[in-house]
């Protein structure tokens, strides 16, 4: 690989990254807060491809250049991660991982009261940890509405999931509440749902690392599409 060879990869490297954070293509790799810094990233990459090229246009004008060696061919692998952006859009972490890593639910410092108007809207992760460290008191009498996608067990249990991360797809866990009451007849892993439902005590423990899984009574639900950005963020804010 060559130092044109070398500036057309960073291009179209820098390229890819400005195509994926200026679209929601990267919700699926990072959390939506990193996105000025992944632009910045595509941009100075294309700075770089830029620079490359323009240098070693100049240094090939000049007279009596000398022999020119090629770089280590090792330089080609530079390729493999231009072509895992252009080429595959992986989807966003489902039911398998979420069965497969235990609740990543963390007690809040504070649970203030709901807003008026049922049914109120909570993320996974809000009703969760009220539920299971709130005791539900802010819960009682309410009707709450929640979104996550199916997972089930191996004994067909099913859950509501959404996966928390801190960063990015690669450190992302499961939340997870155990589902009772009025469930559709055909159970769908991966297959998004709204969740309309009551507060109850129940509650079980993860097989995986013994962590709290609370329990909603559902009273309707929805199919709904995946949302723009499927990670939730609101666990560490």
């Amino acid at each position: 690989m060559n130092r044109q060879a070398q500036a057309a990869v960073l291009f179209l490297l820098g390229a890819a990254l400005l195509h994926a954070g200026a679209t929601d293509l990267y919700l699926r790799y990072v959390k939506a807060g990193l996105r000025p810094l992944l632009l910045a990233s595509g941009a100075v990459l294309i700075a770089a491809a830029v620079a490359t090229a323009w240098y070693e246009r100049r240094r090939a004008g000049r007279p009596g250049p000398g022999h020119a060696h090629p770089e280590p061919r090792v330089s080609w692998l530079l390729l493999l991660p231009l072509l895992a952006l252009i080429l595959i859009a992986p989807p966003a972490l489902g039911s398998y991982s979420a069965l497969r890593s235990g609740t990543a639910l963390q007690k809040s410092y504070a649970y203030g009261p709901l807003p008026a108007g049922d049914p109120v809207p909570l993320s996974v992760v809000d009703y969760a940890s009220r539920a299971a460290y709130g005791h539900g008191r802010s819960l009682h009498g309410r009707l709450v509405r929640v979104t996550g996608f199916l997972a089930l067990d191996r004994a067909g249990r099913p859950y509501l999931v959404r996966m928390a991360l801190n960063c990015c797809a690669a450190d992302a866990q499961p939340v997870k509440i155990a589902l009772a009451g009025e469930l559709p007849p055909v159970l769908r892993p991966d297959a998004w749902l709204e969740v309309t439902g009551t507060y109850t005590p129940r509650l079980v423990r993860d097989p995986v690392n013994n962590g709290p899984i609370p329990y909603l009574k559902v009273t309707a639900t929805r199919p709904v599409q995946a949302p723009r950005d499927p990670y939730d963020e609101t666990w560490n804010t």
